[in-house]
């Protein structure tokens, strides 16, 4: 993998530009919502690396190992990536703050909204032997709500898939998806006459052409939410013509919002 490449968005003027910390930078105005939450029984501290967002190994180290699948949240792929503040409503056990996760795979276990990470799922509570505790129940009852995702010193990143065929099929995976918006559709284009094909989201946060563009290559995402407010980033600079399964490309862009 080569970090190769800086992709410079243009952004619209409402868009604020940030390196905070997921744990350390929550802002969310949604309320909380009751559910159920359990833990990977048969991991080690961290993630899974073969989750339905098609992450892999980097879906067991995100936002430190704070990770978890949702059911429902999944919603096709397009919840990949989103941070939810979630919190287990045992008093006697349970922080008052919880744990920032970031959706990476999909998967319920008896009703519940979220299957976490060992790491995630011990930091809901208020010490050690609460955590203990909180493990030998396996299901706890939660609450939870949306969060802006932010990232010290990392922007929102592609790294091109094992399965793409230069120059016949391109696949690539988003990685540090920022902000309380879902990334609903992606754009590949030539950036010599701008001409931009719409690709498919083949599942999770890898998108796909079987006949990409030829030349240097830019990407323009569209970041939508709930009330229907959407906005386009649209690129500057281009991906190069040569690109490779592997590689990892840095767009240059972090956003709150």
């Amino acid at each position: 993998m080569a970090f190769s490449l800086q992709v410079v968005f243009v952004v619209s003027a409402l868009l604020i530009f940030s390196l905070l910390d997921p744990t350390q930078g929550d802002t969310s105005s949604g309320s909380f919502i009751h559910s159920r939450a359990a833990y990977y029984p048969n991991s080690d501290e961290k993630g899974s690396e073969t989750g339905r967002c098609g992450y892999g190994s980097f879906g067991a180290i995100i936002n430190y190992g704070d990770v978890a699948a949702a059911s429902d949240l999944y919603r096709d792929g397009v919840g990949c990536g989103a941070c939810y503040q979630v919190k287990c409503t045992n008093v006697k056990d349970c922080s008052d703050k919880g744990v920032t996760v970031v959706i990476t795979d999909q998967g319920s276990s008896d009703r519940t909204d979220f299957i976490m990470s060992k790491k995630a799922f011990r930091k809901m509570a208020q010490n050690e032997d609460a955590a203990s505790y909180l493990l030998s129940q396996g299901i706890v009852d939660i609450e939870y709500r949306r969060v802006s995702c932010s990232y010290p010193n990392y922007n929102i990143t592609i790294k091109i898939d094992e399965s793409s065929d230069y120059p016949y099929y391109l696949a690539f995976v988003i990685w540090y998806q920022q902000g309380q918006k879902d990334i609903t559709a992606v754009q590949l284009c030539e950036t010599k006459n701008f001409n931009c094909k719409l690709l498919d989201r083949s599942y999770g946060s890898v998108f796909t052409t079987s006949s990409p563009p030829r030349g240097s290559l830019s990407l323009r995402m569209l970041l939508s939410d709930e009330d229907g407010d959407e906005k386009w980033v649209v690129p500057v600079n281009s991906i190069p013509e040569n690109w490779k399964k592997g590689d990892v490309y840095d767009t240059g862009v972090q956003v709150e919002e």
